[in-house]
């Protein structure tokens, strides 16, 4: 037990925390082998020179950090790892930085838990937990956090403390999973942050099948149906390259709703969701109307579409995406 890393290369992305050894360390103890590389653009051309150089991580950890996300880009690593298909794990400010990213909002608590020990019980999907008991004691150094009721339908809430702070979060369909609390404090239990170093091992991995990309609980329409489309990240790989001002212009096109305060990850995966589902609309193949009003109602939030829902009929969500991407004066990349 404890090899699971054998073979493995992981990299740590260090985020100037004073952490970022110790956590090494656990990895480490899975007989992986560690490169632990401070946060900036030169760790993202590192990345990309061994994945074209056949060397691509197996892992990479977004480490703890100060501040906030912003403050180290982290939407530009998860960028990039998304680019490369890099799986990612994130303590403390790597939850923090996965959770903006995906389209989350952070809170700041009303009382900061910094070097304090909490119960933590698991909820939801079970991997980044296996082997563990169903509550334990973790160790907390953090102000900001994930709001729970704020988080976007792709992730889902893995751990929550007992007065319903988001502790763990993982994506339904990518192999990016976090933590807010440390595994590699001595206030979390070794055996119990061990168990979660090597869960992050063992369980995130890109499945073989090559499922494309998605950013949302919206995309999960399209892959009940039969999986990811590469014309999609080719979208979002195109649209990267425009500027900001460009990329809302065509979100306004799209009656995507409060462009300007988006990220342009964020903007361009909604773009990209947007000219593939009026794809699917126009294509002659009966679509929105086979969906749920639930499936209709993730996707409308997904795509971001200005506009109230009405009396929250099938007919009425219907309407209001038909309107917004039928109506958008945009031609396909």
């Amino acid at each position: 037990k404890g090899r699971v890393g054998l073979g493995k290369t992981i990299v740590i992305i260090d985020h100037q925390d004073s952490f970022v050894h110790t956590l090494s360390n656990y990895f480490r103890q899975t007989g992986a082998d560690v490169k632990t590389l401070r946060s900036g653009p030169e760790t993202i051309k590192f990345l990309k020179a061994e994945t074209e150089a056949g060397r691509k991580p197996d892992l990479v950890v977004l480490s703890p950090g100060p501040g906030n996300p912003t403050d180290f880009k982290l939407d530009d690593s998860m960028n990039a790892l998304r680019q490369l298909k890099i799986p990612a794990f994130g303590v403390c400010l790597g939850l923090q930085g996965m959770v903006e990213h995906f389209g989350g909002v952070l809170g700041v608590l009303s009382y900061p838990m910094h070097g304090k020990p909490s119960s933590v019980a698991q909820v939801g999907a079970k991997s980044m937990f296996a082997d563990l008991p169903p509550s334990f004691e973790v160790a907390r150094y953090h102000s900001l956090h994930g709001l729970k009721d704020k988080l976007p339908s792709c992730l889902e809430v893995t751990a929550l403390t007992d007065d319903g702070i988001v502790m763990g979060v993982q994506h339904k369909t990518l192999p990016y999973a976090a933590v807010q609390f440390h595994p590699e404090s001595i206030l979390t239990s070794p055996a119990h942050g061990l168990q979660i170093v090597e869960n992050a091992i063992k369980y995130l991995k890109y499945e073989d099948s090559g499922d494309g990309d998605t950013h949302g609980g919206g995309q999960d329409v399209f892959k009940r149906e039969g999986g990811g489309n590469p014309d999609q990240d080719l979208v979002i790989t195109t649209l990267m390259e425009l500027s900001k001002q460009e990329i809302i212009t065509i979100a306004k096109e799209f009656k995507i709703a409060s462009p300007v305060k988006r990220n342009k990850s964020q903007l361009a995966a909604t773009i990209a969701l947007a000219m593939r589902t009026r794809e699917k609309i126009q294509s002659g193949v009966p679509f929105l109307d086979t969906l749920t009003l639930n499936q209709l109602n993730d996707l409308k939030k997904e795509l971001h579409i200005v506009g109230k829902t009405g009396m929250r009929t099938k007919e009425h969500y219907v309407k209001l995406i038909n309107d917004a991407l039928l109506g958008a004066n945009i031609s396909d990349f």
